[in-house]
């Protein structure tokens, strides 16, 4: 049975440059720069209620910030 949870929209560097917005592998779009790219996957995560990961350019995770139901919130 497939995973029903929504996937996390990841902002990576592109492979020919620039910065894409994914979601489940798929490329849902290709900025610039980063700071774009970060606005359009913040848009996109606050609309699905989800979290937006975004990475630094060697690829690594560097900050993740939820937009929906989160499903370990903070405690306290």
């Amino acid at each position: 049975m497939e995973d029903q949870r929504k996937h996390n929209i990841h902002t990576t560097p592109g492979k020919n440059g620039g910065w894409d917005n994914q979601q489940g592998g798929e490329k849902l779009s290709h900025h610039r720069t980063k700071e774009e790219a970060e606005k359009a996957g913040k848009k996109e995560a606050k609309k699905a209620h989800i979290e937006q990961k975004i990475h630094n350019k060697d690829g690594k995770i560097s900050d993740s910030i939820s937009y929906g139901n989160d499903p370990f919130p903070p405690k306290g």
